[in-house]
């Protein structure tokens, strides 16, 4: 397949996914915690290009697709018309195609009428990933996420409207030790609780070299909050939550105690689980590699 580079960014349930680059890069590409991106200039591909790679890959994987993923960081910006001649194509090359998903950003996604996410959702593109982050206009605007918290809630509940299975991603920690914690994950309940994603991941902030966040942790300028600092995050996040049903995990590689399961059936086991961890009862993993 051709792609930009070897550095392959998509979400870890998307492993068995085949990768389309329709975009190179990020179209915000100015979040204060992300290295994603940052060797790259964004720009959309050519759409024949694009069409060109879909038949490379019927011929490479055969007809039995069940899983697309468009890269890079917001396919979602493109025109619309473009999306449609892609998912026409993928869905016309792979007859067991079952998932197309994609990032969205809050501003390409808010950039889309309802109407054209409802076309969107029914050519085909079932997910949209959204970056969250934070519910704090605080927070957001310290990490540069180029959007209020009040725009960031109508792009989600934009997609859900539309059809599109909503998978919202925020983050633990992005307040530092010198923060205010409480209103950042109070916020972030709030906003999920109003835009009733079907799914919803909490990470973990890890410095990464070469972002300014990054280098205000190198600097001393922000302490990154310990393990016990996290899971107390994660508790009273969990406590706030308040979607039914709500698909949670916790399990990524920055998180030191991996959750995943359904809210609310599973709360009282992951407060319990967290409760032991803050007491030592349970091993966190270990912090090797988490960032710089």
């Amino acid at each position: 397949m051709r792609y930009d580079s070897d550095l392959l960014y998509r979400p870890p349930g998307e492993w068995r996914s085949y990768l389309l680059q329709c975009t190179i890069g990020c179209s915000h590409n100015k979040c204060t915690f992300c290295a994603m991106y940052k060797e790259k200039k964004f720009r959309v591909r050519p759409v024949e290009e694009i069409l060109e790679d879909i038949d490379m890959a019927r011929s490479y994987y055969g007809p039995n697709v069940e899983r697309v993923f468009l890269m890079d960081g917001d396919a979602i910006v493109m025109r619309t018309e473009q999306l449609l001649q892609i998912l026409e194509k993928l869905y016309a090359a792979f007859p067991k195609l079952q998932k197309v998903t994609t990032y969205a950003g809050p501003r390409s996604t808010l950039s889309k009428t309802p109407e054209e996410l409802c076309a969107l959702r029914e050519a085909g593109l079932t997910r949209a990933y959204l970056g969250v982050e934070s519910g704090s206009d605080a927070v957001l605007q310290a990490i540069q996420k180029g959007c209020t918290a009040a725009e960031m809630l109508q792009a989600g509940q934009n997609l859900v409207a539309a059809g599109i299975d909503l998978w919202a991603i925020v983050i633990l920690g992005l307040t530092g030790q010198g923060g205010d914690w409480e209103e950042h994950v109070l916020s972030t309940a709030g906003i999920i609780n109003k835009m009733k994603p079907r799914h919803l991941s909490a990470m973990t902030f890890a410095p990464a070299a070469g972002t300014p966040l990054g280098e205000d942790v190198l600097a001393g300028r922000f302490q990154v909050c310990t393990p016990d600092q996290i899971l107390e995050e994660c508790h009273l996040l969990l406590e706030h939550l308040d979607v039914d049903p709500l698909h949670f995990t916790s399990n990524h590689a920055s998180n030191y105690l991996p959750l995943k399961g359904g809210l609310p059936e599973d709360r009282e086991k992951f407060l319990s689980l967290i409760d032991q961890a803050l007491e030592g009862k349970i091993r966190l993993r270990k912090t090797l590699n988490r960032g710089i």
